[in-house]
């Protein structure tokens, strides 16, 4: 499958575009994803296609901080796409996953939550 990035709260519009022209020589996939599809499984925004998506719409809060969730990248790809991000200026952006087995059912507010987690052990 094609390399995306799942992008949830998004930053401002200079920032935003800034990420977009980092990743366009990459030809990266930048899916936006909006706030009533943070109820759908990781992997069904993905576009995995055994994944089933659930009924209904997310009516929680936004995340509080921008996510960013990688999807089909090897190694390469994704320490190019990772380089390409601190260079353009737009971040630090620390809460960032990779699509796994795992994470692939979990929705953007549990994922969001564990990598926060796992971000403040790190980073006391």
């Amino acid at each position: 499958m094609k390399e995306t990035i799942l992008l949830f709260n998004p930053p401002e519009r200079e920032q935003l575009l800034k990420i977009e022209m980092a990743l366009f020589p990459l030809h990266i996939r930048l899916k936006k994803v909006s706030t009533e599809s943070y109820i759908q499984p990781l992997g069904v925004l993905a576009g995995i296609k055994d994944m089933e998506p659930v009924d209904g719409t997310y009516e929680g809060d936004e995340l509080p901080g921008t996510l960013f969730v990688f999807c089909f990248f090897n190694d390469n790809q994704l320490n190019q796409a990772l380089a390409a991000l601190r260079k353009c200026g737009a971040g630090p952006f620390p809460y960032k996953a990779i699509l796994t087995p795992t994470n692939s059912s979990w929705s953007a507010p549990e994922c969001f939550a564990e990598i926060r987690r796992e971000h403040e052990a790190l980073h006391p």
